[in-house]
């Protein structure tokens, strides 16, 4: 089978032809940004949310702002490029660039490539494992979506090995934080609840458009009452809302329970009506 098309550097390429340097700093040393995008049947899905957190996250490690334009017409190219997937993810990627073999960084400029791939559906819900590792709340790469994923690949094994198809992460606070790719929406005496950015968890894409359209408040939650909520859910862009069945096997009342039935519909609705919201 054909390979889908490559962006890089704003140039369009097939996929033999789209290589980064072993001195990128981004395979070095973890120094880069990146989103992954949903697409249904070619058109992106909120492309203009993730392209300005691209940004943020590019600011927060000091790197030169992306070309937002360059950037939204390079994923367009990408998707016209690739066969007609009913669902797909988009991954762009922004890296600070080819350097020395060290922390410091090189002159060369960002590598930034964009590339498609067929995304199967996820299971209707999901069962959750917590991790024995927190998150930094208080470190420098918090909040971050950077491409330093050593830490959620490790996190998401253990999971994998205890039957969990999520990690999830406290934070050093003893706080729920977030999972390896997702947020944790929890239900507690009827109330829809995330924890807040200054958790540590991403500032995700579908978190913030489930606040808009669906509510829900923003609080801390002690991470050893997560196993008794009344209720939960992961969100992210791949998953949109999927709730979670059981934490660390222990099975929740309900998944979904009426507000994540709620928020689920919801999402799904607005979703269809708006592509890039």
């Amino acid at each position: 089978m054909t390979q889908p098309r490559i962006w890089m550097n704003g140039e369009l390429l097939d996929p033999e032809r789209a290589v980064v340097s072993v001195f990128d700093h981004g395979m070095l040393v973890g120094d880069g940004v990146f989103e992954t995008v949903k697409a249904a049947h070619g058109e992106p899905f909120a492309l203009t949310r993730h392209l300005r957190r691209l940004a943020r996250s590019a600011a927060g490690l000091g790197l030169p702002e992306p070309d937002h334009d360059g950037l939204a017409q390079g994923t367009l190219e990408v998707l016209a490029a690739a066969p007609k997937w009913p669902l797909a993810r988009i991954r762009i990627t922004y890296t600070s660039g080819p350097g020395p073999l060290g922390s410091d960084r090189g002159d060369a400029g960002p590598t930034v490539s964009i590339i498609a791939a067929e995304q199967s559906p996820l299971p209707a819900t999901a069962d959750v494992t917590v991790t024995p590792w927190p998150r930094n709340e208080r470190g420098a790469l918090a909040g971050l979506k950077t491409t330093s994923y050593a830490e959620n690949a490790l996190a998401l094994a253990y999971a994998r090995e205890r039957g969990g198809g999520e990690a999830i992460l406290g934070n050093i606070a003893d706080n729920l934080c977030e999972g390896t790719g997702s947020n944790v929406f929890v239900v507690r005496g009827g109330r829809l609840v995330t924890p807040p950015l200054s958790a540590g968890c991403l500032a995700g894409v579908t978190r913030e458009l489930v606040l808009e359209w669906c509510g829900g408040e923003e609080e801390d939650v002690p991470l050893e009452e997560f196993a008794r909520v009344d209720e939960a859910f992961l969100t992210s862009t791949t998953r949109d809302v999927q709730p979670i069945r059981a934490v660390d096997g222990t099975v929740l009342p309900a998944a979904p329970g009426p507000v994540t039935a709620k928020a689920m519909e919801a999402f799904a609705a607005r979703a269809a009506d708006l592509m890039d919201p």
